[in-house]
């Protein structure tokens, strides 16, 4: 290969770039966008083997109905392409999917006054996965983006063993507990942590399509102002967003 044509390849991190200018990330507010959502879970997880068939065809929890959760679905092109729920827990607000199976090692943090960011439910539609290689990289850039807005300190991954690597490899989350049993899954699912304002400017020198504008946040995640506000209260004094 020429060096014309090496220099014409792009890296990965342009190509991440360049899908994120084709994406558009939609709260899932309607009850029409929570159903595309809810069918894209079922295909997804049933094809993994983690559920087993239902009637209904659709896959949805409790969760999905917290006031602390937030439910997105990216688009490409206009065509729903992945998933990820994303469930804010702190002191006033605690209740997050990962405390019914790890409560032993969360409600510690909790208590003590930490904000917990729990992405759940991340699901790539089969097509845009083979489509898009780069599309688990747009997908959790969600979840970074909401560490940043609600000035979390810790960023979960409740993930099957075999998942760990990529959390691993791209954020630095390490495990902290053995898979256990979880409820309305086949198999079981890990604890890894990260400590996020330790791991933030080392991920975003490494992979600087992870950095957001506050504007951005906003956007995405003030939903309703008063929950926001209560969320990323953290005692007397609110914690003022960076730019």
């Amino acid at each position: 290969m020429s060096a014309l044509a090496l220099a014409t390849v792009p890296s990965f991190a342009e190509r991440v770039t360049r899908l994120l200018e084709r994406v558009d990330y939609r709260r899932a507010d309607t009850a029409e966008e929570r159903e595309a959502i809810f069918r894209l879970r079922y295909d997804a997880y049933l094809r993994e083997g983690a559920i087993t068939p239902s009637i209904n065809r659709r896959f949805t929890d409790r969760y999905d109905d917290l006031e602390n959760a937030w439910i997105f679905g990216v688009y490409v092109d206009g065509r729903l392409a992945s998933s990820i729920r994303l469930t804010v827990s702190s002191l006033k607000c605690p209740d997050m999917p990962a405390l019914q199976v790890f409560s032993d090692l969360l409600m510690p943090e909790i208590e003590a006054g930490k904000t917990i960011i729990d992405p759940t439910r991340f699901v790539v539609d089969r097509l845009s996965s083979r489509t898009y290689p780069e599309l688990p990289y747009v997908t959790v850039w969600l979840g970074w983006a909401a560490l940043e807005y609600f000035h979390a300190d810790i960023s979960l991954a409740t993930v099957r063993v075999e998942h760990q690597a990529f959390y691993r490899r791209v954020f630095g989350h390490r495990p902290i507990s053995d898979a256990r049993v979880y409820p309305t899954l086949e198999k079981p699912i890990s604890l890894m942590a990260l400590d996020y304002p330790t791991a933030r400017d080392r991920v975003h020198g490494r992979y600087p399509f992870f950095r957001t504008t506050f504007f951005t946040r906003r956007m995405l995640f003030e939903r309703v102002a008063s929950v926001a506000s209560r969320l990323m209260e953290t005692g007397p004094n609110l914690r003022v967003a960076n730019s």
